[in-house]
């Protein structure tokens, strides 16, 4: 679906509001439920309450559960060995990175910011005050307030990077564009996440353990009984979330293989009781 991805991403309201149209005169129950039951801040750049800048996804979750796939399963210590071991290897190869870093920003922010330079030539620029410009050029004009960084088409106020208007007026004011990007996507910020040195906890015999810890009992915990069935490995899915659905045997109608691995010597291919069988 095109039209809701365009809609994830919108900067305004108005183009999110057309995309949406578009959305419900082809998919109304869709629509109805992205509206009433899921809620249009959960998954709207635009409608989002905070500041999210340009992330729209939960990948950095996601890759981590990726990283512990295996690792879950351990006992608690051994678990946390993995955590341990894993962090100071990511630590310390982004602080290289980080380091080699030659430009004012970081590399990907960098790389977006480039281009707008280029595509802001040639767009007529209009002083109105002395902190607000107006833009025009291109397919979207825009008024952009160099203090309070905010610009009319929102990329501005959403990406705190500078958009093509807002680099248009810092060349308009004589003001240095990189003084308008959030300090958060500078090469000094992107080392100060990572400036700290995790060490290894050491053995267990080096700890210095207090003596309120060591004389606390702790008890087991209390021990349920097993439920019957091979015990769940995947995480339940978050509110929002659908899953694919597996494979339907075209033979017996049963989900999780095919019609040519099927088991079952009788069967209908809609998965409805076999009409050859004796009652």
């Amino acid at each position: 679906m095109g039209s809701y991805w365009s809609a994830v991403n919108a900067y305004r309201c108005e183009d999110f509001t057309g995309y949406m149209i578009e959305i419900s005169n082809r998919y109304p129950r869709v629509a109805e439920y992205l509206e009433n039951e899921f809620g249009f801040e959960k998954w709207s750049r635009c409608h989002y309450p905070g500041l999210r800048y340009n992330i729209t996804t939960t990948n950095t979750v996601e890759s981590l559960n990726s990283m512990l796939v295996n690792a879950r399963d351990f006992p608690y210590v051994a678990l946390l060995d993995v955590i341990q071991e894993k962090m100071p290897k990511w630590w310390n190869d982004r602080r290289i990175v980080a380091t080699a870093i030659t430009t004012p920003l970081t590399p990907s922010r960098e790389s977006e910011l480039r281009p707008r330079f280029a595509q802001s030539n040639g767009r007529h620029t209009s002083q109105l005050n002395p902190i607000t410009y107006h833009v025009k050029g291109g397919e979207l004009e825009g008024v952009v307030d160099i203090f309070n960084k905010t610009c009319t088409c929102k990329e501005f106020d959403i990406d705190k990077l500078p958009c093509v208007h807002a680099v248009a007026a810092a060349h308009h004011a004589q003001v240095s564009v990189y003084s308008l990007v959030s300090p958060y996507y500078t090469k000094e910020y992107y080392l100060l996440a990572y400036g700290e040195t995790i060490y290894p906890v050491g053995s267990q015999s080096q700890w210095d353990v207090p003596n309120e810890v060591v004389t606390r009992i702790v008890l087991p915990r209390e021990v349920k009984e097993k439920k019957r069935g091979r015990p769940k490995t995947s995480r339940f899915p978050s509110v929002g979330e659908f899953r694919k659905r597996k494979n339907r045997c075209g033979k017996c109608g049963a989900y999780g293989h095919y019609k040519k691995k099927c088991n079952s010597q009788t069967g209908s291919t809609e998965g409805n009781p076999p009409t050859n069988v004796p009652v």
